[in-house]
């Protein structure tokens, strides 16, 4: 199966007087599963559908490998688009929808036959063939929509929150499978979400973006681990954010913040905000530990909640701040009640440092 790089270059997309997409760069390497993550209306299909083809770009340009592909319509794209909706259509049965593309394309029964075949195979469809869509379960639909979109061997395979209509189980399943599919064929793949857990497992890297612009860029590591910018800190995994001050250096070339609570908390030098101004430090809720209260740093246990494998407690540090810890295991078994006094402390990841948001 054919592949292609893609190059998206200065793309912006203005609906009269609002920016959608704001001056977007982005390559995606040939075979590379490229997440866009973001929450509703941050520009992410937008972009994908300008790639597309099924709508211009305002400004900047498209490359598949090293072609503008600009004035390339739609349908001569060889694109494979796989939507939030199934779009299967209902008089045809599953072997009809997977063949559709193809006999659309003019190809010979025989090859049509044979990469069908090939398809129901690899998606284990093979008894299904028969069948029509309303015989069909959710995830069997999305897998003959999967089918239909790589047969024709697109250049680059472009999907648009296919899992968002199935529920939690099938959702998990599929993430599994698509991945697994994509690493066997190789297919460049631009894939949009707003669930971050779906973009971090799926991919070999993910933008995110907010307000049509690109936020960081990465492998699901760095952006969970090294956020950029305060808005990735926060839009991924759960994290808490507290006023803090600087104090002056600490050791190992770290810069001392105090924070509320009477906690002092080290952060690297090189990430330090300047003297004086008003920052923020971060950091994970599972990065917390939270044990007697016999050191500097406390906090009083508002609130127990309970999520099956974990357990998050509510924490006040002074009046009206309130930090979160996420506990699993044996951390989880023994809980403070609500009331009690506890001392804090965090594992050795360095939290991070930002300015303060403008109130």
């Amino acid at each position: 199966m054919t592949s292609t790089s893609v190059r998206i270059e200065a793309v912006s997309k203005r609906f009269g007087e609002v920016t959608a997409v704001d001056r977007v760069d982005l390559s995606v390497a040939k075979g590379e599963f490229f997440t866009l993550l973001g929450s509703s209306g941050c520009g992410k299909t937008t972009l994908l559908r300008i790639v597309a083809g099924f709508m211009p770009q305002s400004d900047g340009r498209i490359l598949f490998g090293d072609a503008c592909i600009d004035a390339v319509p739609a349908h001569r794209r060889n694109t494979g688009m796989v939507f939030q909706n199934y779009a299967i259509f209902p008089h045809l049965t599953v072997v009809e929808n997977i063949a559709y593309g193809l006999r659309a394309r003019g190809l010979a029964a025989g090859e049509i036959n044979e990469r069908v075949g090939r398809m129901l195979a690899m998606m284990r469809l093979e008894h299904l063939g028969h069948r029509r869509p309303r015989e069909l379960s959710g995830g069997q639909q999305q897998r003959v929509v999967l089918a239909r979109a790589i047969v024709i061997e697109p250049d680059v395979l472009l999907m648009d929150e296919p899992l968002s209509n199935l529920d939690t189980e099938m959702r998990v399943h599929l993430r599994g499978e698509i991945r697994a599919l994509q690493r066997q064929i190789g297919i460049t793949t631009l894939y949009v979400t707003h669930d971050q857990e779906e973009a971090l497992m799926m991919s070999d890297r993910v933008a995110v973006m907010s307000g049509g612009r690109v936020e960081q860029v990465g492998t699901p590591a760095e952006i969970f681990h090294r956020p950029r910018t305060r808005f990735v800190a926060a839009f991924i995994g759960e994290t808490n954010f507290l006023p803090a001050t600087r104090l002056g250096a600490g050791g190992n070339d770290t810069a001392l913040y105090d924070v509320p609570g009477g906690g002092r908390l080290a952060v690297p030098s090189g990430q330090a905000s300047a003297a004086g101004s008003p920052a923020e430090v971060a950091f994970r809720s599972h990065d917390l530990i939270v044990g007697p209260a016999t050191n500097g740093w406390t906090a009083t246990v508002t609130d127990t909640q309970f999520y099956g494998a974990t357990v998050r407690l509510v924490l006040e540090l002074a009046p009206n701040v309130f930090a979160q810890a996420a506990l699993t295991g044996a951390a989880a078994q023994t809980l403070p009640p609500p009331g009690s006094r506890v001392g804090l402390s965090l594992h050795s990841q360095s939290p991070w440092i930002f300015p303060a948001k403008p109130q």
